[in-house]
């Protein structure tokens, strides 16, 4: 019998679906550590709902998640090289913190009522307690191209070992990757495709910063870096994501 996983409404991105870098880190921890070591690649094919069971089916170096008939995600190896650019300080991206979007009382979002960019967002959602979501609020930083966070995560989320889970660790690197084009006055939509590569463990109990950068636009397809570096300023993981939004 394959495995079956529940997303709950505490992982939700959009109101009524998984985060994307959550539910791609799940698919993600089903493949064998040399694998992961080299890099994933997760498409997601249709919302994740939440509060349902998902059927995982691995195979051959590959898993998917199914509702019924219907594919959600699909992770399989993928080796994956980025240009990382340096990272700003943990103070540095604190300092600006304010002006993320994720902050901003005035933009516009899906949720009447709700404050900042995704309110109900488990990566970057200001409305979510810190003990549910990661509050991961990317800014512009002077002098670097993209927008960074100054992440201190919440003992909620470490393993038996103080370290972060790698759908954690996905979660945390989806919405800089929007932020870094959200601050081009872009808006990007969904996360459709997300490769990332997880090389060192990641101790909960670090100030990190979290990275985001645009890479380029093909019609709709927006393609963004980020990554995580922990408190030593090394970088533990790094991902390319393809958002699908509206015509460049």
């Amino acid at each position: 019998m394959n495995p079956s996983v529940i997303v709950a409404t505490q992982f939700r991105g959009p109101p009524e679906s998984g985060n994307g870098g959550y539910v791609s880190g799940l698919l993600a921890d089903y493949l064998s550590a040399p694998v992961a070591a080299e890099g994933i690649e997760v498409t997601l094919r249709a919302p994740t709902p939440l509060d349902t069971p998902m059927e995982i089916r691995v195979d051959d170096e590959q898993a998917s998640a199914y509702v019924g008939d219907t594919l959600i995600g699909q992770a399989l190896p993928k080796q994956l090289e980025l240009d990382v650019p340096a990272s700003p300080s943990f103070a540095q991206a604190l300092a600006v913190q304010h002006n993320s979007a994720a902050l901003d009382a005035n933009i516009e979002n899906i949720v009447p009522g709700g404050f900042g960019f995704h309110p109900v967002c488990f990566c970057c959602g200001a409305g979510v307690a810190a003990d549910q979501g990661l509050r991961v609020f990317a800014a512009p930083v002077p002098g670097f191209a993209g927008v960074a966070a100054a992440w201190q995560p919440n003992p909620a989320f470490q393993d038996e070992n103080g370290l972060l889970p790698t759908e954690v660790i996905w979660a945390a690197l989806d919405c800089p990757g929007q932020y870094a084009y959200l601050d081009e006055g872009i808006r990007t939509g969904l996360l459709g495709r997300m490769t990332a590569k997880v090389h060192k463990p990641v101790s909960a109990s670090d100030q990190i910063v979290i990275t985001g950068w645009c890479i380029e636009m093909e019609g709709t397809k927006h393609f963004a870096g980020t990554a995580l570096f922990n408190q030593e300023g090394e970088c533990c993981a790094y991902s390319k994501q393809v958002w699908i939004g509206r015509q460049a």
